[in-house]
């Protein structure tokens, strides 16, 4: 059973007057004013759609991996406010970044991407096609991330560690020799979704062999934590212990994704991976009912990239809870009570890190932005639809299947596949640390930590 502790201090958060955004939790009209002078702060900070700059791109010091984060973000903002003013810059951005081939491997960024990287412009094409975002004449958002899917099956390496993706995509960066969990967690989460949109088992096969690596590895251990990485060079065998709340999140939406498409044994198995990673993952992260990054934000030493990483799970948390409805008795209430506490930090001139009163940090970045907006906009979610699949999407007057991968889990090369003959449940539903941060590595983990 899924714990409730923690939750009777949330109340008290409801009872302070609000110092920034006068947010009424229980007022949708608020809720979507709030969420829309937030959304505009984070717009505010990308000039891609400028002239002269590259669509897509948010200025430095953000890296590529955090413009798919801020496009998912405004998807997910469209998607329950309804507002469509930034509709255009999404659809642009998602177009003009998917590179040559059509799997978010565009020249600008191909030497120093990441698998965590592209994956997460591949689940902002996830979440258009499960929002029925526009997609662009000829083209659907799921072949988007059904490319990305199949490149990294063909990445996945068995010949190391019995399976798992590498943090780097090219052997000349610093990473290469580094399994990292939010690569091997992103992919888990991309085949989940994928799975429950076209009703394909080829994906839902990889993802639950993508968990079982990941679990039989240490990188989640008996308690439901998710840590970091793992080294090749030590056959994966000494594990980075260090946490990240959005870790923790891509592996519980994942979870609540197949947990929703399987029934019997199946679905027991995913709903006992659920409970125990969102147990673990609300005790460590929501240790007084609003969402902390506990590895950096207490220290004050948070990395641009960390910033983001608190909103990223929040994101997570509202996925699973549409795809597995009973957990919402624990989460809700925790999205409100950090969506206040949000509000209430936040002002005209931006948002902190820090929302509890314990921790002072300036105003103004992409990730503080991002991650209010996410707890606030998520106050909708109940007046939202459900996330479509292809059975239930309109794209272009199709609907969508997927190309199954490259290879089967087992290893034996298929070509591309055609989508499976027995599909799950989901095909009759109705309804970093990735990043460009290669060179000092090592140290900018330890400085995190001190």
């Amino acid at each position: 059973m899924i714990q409730t502790k923690k939750l009777i201090a949330i109340a008290a958060i409801f009872s302070v007057p609000a110092l920034g955004f006068d947010l009424d939790v229980n007022e949708v009209a608020s809720v979507k004013t709030v969420s829309s002078s937030l959304a505009s702060g984070l717009v505010k900070l990308y000039n891609g759609n400028q002239a002269g700059q590259v669509p897509g791109i948010l200025p430095a010091p953000y890296y590529w991996w955090e413009s798919g984060a801020m496009f998912d973000t405004l998807i997910q903002y469209w998607h329950l406010t309804g507002d469509t003013q930034y509709n255009g810059i999404i659809s642009q951005a998602l177009q003009f970044q998917q590179g040559p081939d059509s799997n978010y491997m565009p020249t600008n960024q191909t030497k120093t991407e990441g698998n965590d990287d592209q994956s997460s412009w591949a689940l902002a094409a996830m979440s258009a096609a499960e929002a029925n975002f526009p997609a662009p004449e000829g083209k659907t958002w799921v072949s988007l991330a059904d490319a990305v899917f199949n490149n990294q099956v063909l990445r996945w390496d068995d010949k190391t560690c019995n399976g798992g993706l590498r943090w780097q995509i090219f052997t000349f960066n610093t990473g290469y020799n580094y399994k990292n969990s939010i690569s091997n967690g992103y992919f888990f989460q991309l085949a989940s979704r994928l799975a429950r949109y076209t009703g394909n088992s080829t994906y839902s096969d990889w993802a639950t062999k993508s968990y079982d690596w990941t679990k039989s590895t240490g990188l989640i251990d008996a308690k439901y934590n998710a840590f970091d990485g793992t080294d090749v060079l030590q056959n994966c065998t000494s594990i980075s212990k260090i946490q990240w709340s959005y870790v923790a999140g891509t592996f519980i939406t994942g979870a609540a994704h197949m947990y929703n498409i399987t029934s019997g044994d199946a679905q027991a198995k995913w709903k006992t991976a659920l409970d125990g990673l969102l147990n673990q993952t609300l005790t460590v992260f929501f240790p007084s009912g609003v969402a902390v990054e506990r590895a950096c934000e207490p220290n004050g030493k948070c990395n641009t990239d960390a910033k983001a990483m608190k909103g990223l799970l929040g994101h997570f948390l509202i996925d699973a809870v549409q795809m597995a409805p009973y957990t919402s008795s624990l989460i809700t209430p925790l999205i409100s009570s950090t969506a206040q506490a949000a509000a209430k930090a936040c002002d005209s001139t931006g948002c902190p890190l820090s929302w509890n009163e314990t921790v002072t940090s300036s105003k103004g970045g992409v990730g503080e932005q991002l991650s209010a907006l996410t707890y606030v906009q998520g106050l909708l979610l109940k007046q939202a639809a459900s996330p479509a699949t292809g059975a239930t999407a309109a794209t272009n007057g199709t609907t969508t299947t997927g190309s199954g991968s490259a290879t089967n889990p087992s290893g034996t090369s298929s070509g591309t596949a055609t989508p499976s003959s027995t599909p799950n449940a989901a095909a009759g539903m109705t309804s970093q640390m990735g990043t460009g941060m290669l060179v000092g590595f090592a140290g900018a983990l330890a400085c995190l930590v001190l």
